[in-house]
């Protein structure tokens, strides 16, 4: 059934995860009139791979695109996590108990599958009309509109959706899904006198990945690509994570190290050194330097890994910040795009409930209630663990390993919180769409 609001102008900055999920959740909610404003000339099919874990799966699926992933996805069987230098495995769980408790497994794809997920899902409901190659360059949160302009120059008679000139485009509400760099939020919180700073954290990132064709069925390293499960090795200050992806033809690393080359892109593109990647990882043990030294010249991503402190608001007038806009997340909890993905469920549910458009400030604010402490909770809880992973020799790291080596092989508690059977209930069991419609009378009362 249709939304009583159903032809709201809903514009949707950013084509990311968070962007392109709000798109669709809002598709499917049975809203006609959406935008979504993307720098980039194209939505290219970059990136490496990405956990479809089991509080997104529940999203997609409802949704109807999560075949698209499953086609070519890995289910984990399990985790282990090893010592660097050693290869010695000082933890593993077992993932039997994933689909049972949660529904679903624990799936990583490679990031163009997800992506596929959102952009089909979306631009095939006919209702999202996509914007290329446009800059918005500031915001008008009392009128709810934006200025906006071509990102590039285009040749005469070559316009991508027809604004040559800076011009301000009229919404309902705005949805600023534009990243960690976000031009949104720097904006709200400048309108309250707060200062927009994002946290760099000293550590960058290796995004690589090696084929199964490279490895010439190596015996050593063939169980990475034949099997399903994923590998975490980890040292003082450093780690990397591993697993198969891509119906088992790549094996994707994800690397955190300390930042010495001072990346300053937050993007997919930006190239690191394969040299410096070896020297950052010398002691590793050899089968990881074997991985390593087959990741071809030129495919090595590399970006610092920033944060935000926790935000004050979300939501200024009809305007709300969605995904790493509002709750930039490291790596170490695999839910940076869950998270961003359950930003867009809820909008899609608060939005649909509403009857007049002057209430969408208080739809918005709903959305913070609900979302906020969750996402503060898992951005909080993902720094903790990278801190945990990489200590350095002493009486904390030997609690930790003696801690790992006691933990059960079945799921329990565990050092690394990704694994931590607890933690992952809290993740995992949760459905923030079934969250918001239950709470959405009591806290939209609330909203002023």
């Amino acid at each position: 059934m249709a939304p009583p609001l159903a032809d709201l102008n809903i514009h949707i900055i950013g084509a990311g995860m968070g962007g392109m999920g709000c798109a669709l959740s809002l598709a499917r909610q049975g809203f006609t009139n959406i935008h979504v404003w993307e720098s980039a000339t194209a939505l290219g099919e970059v990136g490496a791979g990405i956990n479809i874990v089991p509080n997104l799966a529940r999203i997609l699926e409802r949704w109807g695109v999560l075949h698209i992933a499953q086609a070519e996805g890995v289910a984990l069987d399990g985790a282990s996590v090893l010592n660097c230098a050693t290869d010695e495995t000082l933890t593993t769980v077992d993932f039997q108990y994933m689909s049972d408790e949660f529904g679903y497994p624990f799936l990583v794809v490679h990031r163009k599958a997800l992506q596929k997920c959102l952009v089909s899902g979306a631009m095939d409901s006919g209702v999202v009309k996509l914007h290329l190659n446009k800059v918005v360059t500031e915001y008008d949160f009392e009128q709810t509109r934006f200025l906006v302009q071509d990102r590039q120059k285009v040749p005469a008679g070559d316009e991508i959706n027809g604004i040559t000139e800076p011009q301000y485009v009229d919404a309902d509400v705005i949805l600023a899904a534009d990243g960690v760099r976000s031009k949104a939020r720097g904006a709200m919180l400048k309108r309250k006198g707060e200062v927009d700073s994002v946290v760099d954290t000293g550590q960058a990132a290796y995004r690589i990945m090696v084929r199964r064709s490279m490895i010439n069925e190596d015996p050593e390293l063939l169980p990475f690509f034949t099997g399903s499960h994923s590998y975490r090795w980890i040292g003082e200050k450093r780690h990397i994570i591993a697993y198969p992806i891509d119906s088992h033809d790549l094996f994707n690393m994800s690397t955190a190290h300390p930042d010495r080359r001072f990346v300053e892109a937050d993007s997919w593109t930006a190239t690191g050194s394969k040299k410096e990647m070896l020297e950052v990882f010398h002691d590793f043990c050899p089968r990881v330097q074997k991985l390593l030294s087959l990741v071809p010249e030129g495919d090595v991503l590399e970006w610092k890994l920033r944060v935000h402190e926790p935000l004050s608001t979300w939501v200024d007038h009809n305007v709300a910040l969605v995904g790493d806009a509002c709750h930039p997340t490291l790596p170490h909890l695999a839910q940076g795009a869950a998270q961003a993905v359950e930003d867009a469920a809820v909008l899609g549910v608060v939005l649909s409930k509403i009857t007049d458009r002057k209430d969408i400030n208080k739809a918005l604010q709903v959305y913070q209630a609900v979302r906020k402490p969750r996402a503060d909770w898992a951005v909080m809880t993902a720094a903790a663990n990278g801190k945990g992973l990489h200590l350095g020799a002493g009486k904390d790291k030997d609690a930790r390993d003696a801690a790992f080596k006691a933990a059960d092989k079945k799921g329990g508690a565990n050092p690394d919180k990704q694994i931590d059977r607890d933690v992952q209930r809290t993740l995992y069991a949760h459905d923030c769409a079934k969250e918001a419609e239950v709470q959405f009378e009591e806290l939209f009362k609330q909203a002023v």
